[in-house]
C-alpha cells in the first residue's frame, strides 16, 4: 500500500515557476514509477510526468515538454514536479500518482489506469 500527499500549489502569474512536490509512504516507493496528472475544470485528466525507479528515465506531455521537470529522491521517498513559464492553460488540480513495482520505461507509463494510488490533489493557478 503506499499512501500520497501532494504540497507546492498555489496562484502565481504567467511565466513564473512553481515546485510540486508528492510526499510517499509505504515500501514500494522506491521501485516503483511515479507520475503527475493534471485536471482542469470540464476536461479530462491529463498525463503530464513520469519517472521510473531509477530515475535514469522520464517522459513528458507534448504540453509541458521543455518547461517541466520530474525528479525524486528515493532517500525521502519524494517525487517532484519542477513547473517553470506557466501559461494560464497550466491552471489545474495536480495530481501524484504511483505505479505497482515494476521496470518498464518511463514512455510506457502513460495511462491512468496502471497507477493504483494516487494523493488528492494541489491546485495551481496561473494567471494572464
Amino acid at each position: 500500500q503506499v499512501q500520497l500527499v501532494e504540497s507546492g500549489g498555489g496562484l502565481v502569474q504567467a511565466g513564473a515557476s512553481l515546485r510540486l512536490s508528492c510526499a510517499a509512504s509505504g515500501r514500494t516507493f522506491s521501485t516503483s514509477a511515479m507520475a503527475w496528472f493534471r485536471q482542469a475544470p470540464g476536461k479530462e485528466r491529463e498525463f503530464v510526468a513520469v519517472v521510473t525507479r531509477s530515475d535514469s528515465s522520464t517522459f513528458y506531455g507534448d504540453s509541458v515538454k521543455g518547461r517541466f521537470t520530474i525528479s525524486r529522491d528515493n532517500a525521502k521517498s519524494t517525487v517532484y514536479l519542477q513547473m517553470n513559464s506557466l501559461k494560464p492553460e497550466d491552471t489545474a488540480v495536480y495530481y501524484c500518482a504511483a505505479a505497482l513495482p515494476s521496470n518498464g520505461r518511463a514512455r510506457d507509463y502513460t495511462r491512468e489506469y496502471q497507477y493504483p494510488y494516487w494523493g488528492q490533489g494541489t491546485q495551481v493557478t496561473v494567471s494572464s
